[in-house]
C-alpha cells in the first residue's frame, strides 16, 4: 500500500513567481532530481546516526518525492516516507522546514546558478572561477537568510569528528554550553558527534540566558548528507553544491572556529583554513582558531600539531591555540576575541556577517573529484609553496573522506580498489602515522564498525 503525504511550502519557498516555478519544473527533469530525492530521504532520517548511504537508500528504495505545482507556490509530495519522521501521523516541524531547504538549495538555487548534477556520481558540477564561486556561496547564504542576523560577530563554527567516544561528545556539549552562555551561535557540518554536541550544549546555554533566537546552522553538501543526516538540533539547514563551497561558507560566515578531535574530515577542514591563513594576502585576518578536547586527548592534539609543524611549518602552528580540558576557557577566549574580529571588520569596511576580505586562492575553490587517477596525481612533496602543499593535503584527505562515507567514493573503491597515495618519503611516513592513529582510535566509522582502509601509502616511495 502506497503512503503519500503532501506538504505545504514554508520559508523562502512559500511564495514563488511563475518563472521560478518553471525553473523548478525544468530541474525535476534533469539528473539532479535523483540527488534531490536522496537528500530528502536523508532529511527524513534526521537524528538517525549512521554513515552508510548505500544502506539508507536500500532500506527505503520505495521512497519517492514529487513536486505539485500550485498557484501560490509548490508542494512536496512524499511517497512511502520513513515513519520515524512523524509523530502521531504528523511530520515533525523541523523536518518539514528542512525538506523545503533541500528544495531551495538543490533545485531552485542550482537552476539559478546553472549548476549541473551528475546522478551517476552523486555530485554537482559548478562553475569554478573564484569570483563566481564566492558569489554562489554568498547568494546561497543570503537566500537562506543566514546573513540576516542582527547580532554581529557571534557565529562560532565547530569542526570535529562524526565518530567520537562518549567522553569527547560530552566535552563538545560542555564547550557548546559555554558558547551559548555567552550569547554566541553555533555552525557545524550538521551531522552527529562533534557536529551535534556543540549545538546541544549551546541550546541549554541559550535557554539559561533566555536567548530565544538561538541559531544552530548546519552546512552540508549533497554527497555527504545521506551519510551524515542532519542532527535534531539544526534549525537552519544549507546544502552547498560541493565540499569546496561548503568549506568557503564555513570560513566566510565564521567569527571564530573551534576544532574538536576528529578524523580525516576534520584534518581536511583544518588544513584548508591554515592554507588560507598562510597566504600573504590574509596576514592581517582575524579568525580566532582553537583546537580543544578533553584533557585525556592531549596526545591527539600533539600528533596533529606535530603533523602541521612537519608539513606547513611553525608559522602555521602559531595560527591556533590548543586548550584541553577547559570548556570555560574556550568560551572566554572566543568571547574576548570577538571584539578583535569586529574591530578588524570595521577597520577594513567589511561586512560583519560575511568575510569578503578573506582571500581564497582558486586552487582552494576548484572542485576536486577524487578518483584513482586524481588521487595518485596529487603533488604530496615538501618542495612546493606551503599554500599549495596545504591545498594538496586537503584534497588528499577529502578523497579519503569520500572513500570512507560518500556513495560515489565507496563505489570507486569497490570497483578499482584503494586509492594510491604517492609523495616524499618523510611526508608519507608522517601521513601514514597520522592516518593509522585515526583508524586505531575508531575515527573512520561510526560505532566502532570494522574499517577497511580506502587508501594505501605507496611503500616504495615511503621507504626510498
Amino acid at each position: 500500500m502506497t503512503n503519500t503525504v503532501r506538504l505545504n511550502p514554508v520559508g523562502s519557498m512559500s511564495q514563488l513567481s511563475q518563472l521560478e516555478m518553471n525553473l523548478l519544473e525544468q530541474s525535476t527533469t534533469d539528473d539532479m532530481y535523483q540527488i534531490f530525492r536522496n537528500c530528502c530521504l536523508a532529511v527524513l532520517n534526521s537524528g538517525v546516526e549512521q554513515d552508510d548511504a548505500e544502506a539508507l537508500f536500500e532500506t527505503y528504495k520505495n521512497f519517492n518525492v514529487k513536486l505539485a505545482r500550485k498557484e501560490r507556490g509548490v508542494k512536496i509530495e512524499l511517497i512511502n516516507p520513513p515513519q520515524n519522521a512523524f509523530v502521531d501521523g504528523k511530520l515533525i516541524a523541523g523536518v518539514h522546514e528542512h525538506l523545503f531547504a533541500v528544495l531551495r538549495d538543490m533545485l531552485y538555487m542550482s537552476s539559478k546558478h546553472n549548476a549541473q548534477f551528475d546522478s551517476a556520481k552523486h555530485r554537482i558540477r559548478t562553475p569554478t572561477p573564484a569570483n563566481i564561486a564566492t558569489h554562489v556561496v554568498f547568494d546561497m547564504l543570503r537566500h537562506s537568510d543566514a546573513l540576516g542576523s542582527t547580532e554581529p560577530a557571534n557565529m562560532i563554527v565547530c569542526w570535529g569528528g562524526h565518530s567520537i567516544p562518549v567522553e569527547e561528545y560530552k566535552y563538545t556539549k560542555a564547550v557548546g554550553y559555554q558558547i551559548g552562555l555567552r550569547g554566541m551561535n553555533i555552525c557545524t557540518g550538521c551531522g552527529p558527534g562533534a557536529m551535534k554536541g556543540p549545538m546541544k550544549g549551546a541550546a541549554i546555554g541559550h535557554a539559561k540566558q533566555r536567548v530565544k533566537t538561538g541559531r544552530y546552522l548546519g552546512i552540508t553538501e549533497p554527497s555527504i548528507i545521506a551519510a551524515e543526516p542532519p542532527n535534531a538540533i539544526v534549525n537552519e539547514l544549507i546544502i552547498m553544491p560541493d565540499i569546496e563551497k561548503r568549506l568557503e561558507a564555513f570560513v566566510r560566515i565564521s567569527h571564530g572556529i573551534v576544532v574538536f578531535p576528529g578524523g580525516v574530515g576534520t584534518a581536511e577542514e583544518l588544513l584548508y583554513l591554515l592554507g588560507l591563513l598562510l597566504d600573504e594576502k590574509n596576514k592581517d585576518q582575524k579568525i580566532p582558531l582553537i583546537l580543544t578536547g578533553p584533557a585525556s586527548r592531549k596526545d591527539y592534539f600533539e600528533a596533529i600539531d606535530d603533523f602541521v609543524g612537519a608539513t606547513l611549518g611553525k608559522e602555521a602552528q602559531s595560527m591556533y591555540q590548543i586548550i584541553t580540558g577547559d570548556a570555560s576557557k574556550v568560551g572566554s577566549a572566543l568571547n574576548i576575541a570577538q571584539e578583535e574580529v569586529l574591530e578588524y571588520r570595521r577597520k577594513v569596511g567589511d561586512s560583519y556577517n560575511f568575510n569578503w576580505t578573506l582571500h581564497i586562492p582558486e586552487d582552494f575553490q576548484q572542485t576536486f573529484i577524487p578518483t584513482h587517477e586524481s588521487m595518485k596525481a596529487l603533488d604530496l612533496s615538501l618542495e612546493q609553496p606551503i599554500s599549495s602543499l596545504a591545498a594538496n593535503l586537503r584534497k588528499c584527505f577529502s578523497g579519503i573522506v569520500a572513500g570512507n562515507v560518500k556513495a560515489e567514493g565507496i563505489e570507486e573503491i569497490k570497483r578499482h580498489g584503494p586509492f594510491e597515495l604517492h609523495g616524499d618519503a618523510s611526508l608519507m611516513r608522517k601521513m601514514d602515522v597520522l592516518l593509522a592513529s585515526f583508524v586505531k582510535q575508531g575515527r573512520m566509522k561510526l560505532n566502532g564498525a570494522p574499517y577497511e582502509p580506502c587508501y594505501v601509502i605507496n611503500v616504495s616511495d615511503a621507504e626510498s
